[in-house]
């Protein structure tokens, strides 16, 4: 019995102390392959999820899912939708320019009559997030390859 104890004793204390030492990190984590993984944007924020979500419903068909202006519905307009992910077209439009477009439509604004008027369909609230939603478009826009 006291063989066991003795026996015991030695186990425990020989491992115990080992188990308990902090190992550093390993070498693979500080490798440049980590380094090169693509970082997530930064989550939208609530007002703007909301204007993706009326875009979805009310734009994407024809603008696309990217704003790009290749939906779906895209292809039998003449002319084509703009692109709003184009970072050139968003510097020359104010906020107040896109949301007048938006409300009176593209004939209101001296543009195509195809972009119909959502100013008696959306409230004033959601063309306010619609544009928000505009303007981080260049953000989500993928490189040209």
């Amino acid at each position: 019995m006291r063989f066991r104890t003795a026996t015991l004793a030695l186990f425990v204390f020989l491992l115990v102390p080992g188990a308990c030492v902090r190992k550093p990190a390993p070498a693979a984590a500080k490798t440049p392959a980590a380094a090169k993984t693509p970082v997530a944007p930064p989550p939208l924020r609530y007002e703007v999820r909301l204007g993706k979500v009326t875009f979805t419903h009310y734009c994407q068909t024809c603008h696309g899912e990217s704003g790009a202006g290749d939906g779906f519905n895209a292809f039998n307009l003449d002319p084509h939708p703009r692109d709003l992910s184009d970072p050139e077209f968003q510097k020359k439009k104010s906020d107040a320019e896109l949301a007048d477009a938006i409300q009176r439509g593209g004939a209101g604004v001296g543009l195509s009559a195809l972009m119909p008027p959502w100013g008696h369909t959306l409230s004033a609230r959601q063309i306010d997030e619609l544009v928000l939603y505009l303007r981080t478009l260049p953000t989500l826009r993928k490189p040209a390859s």
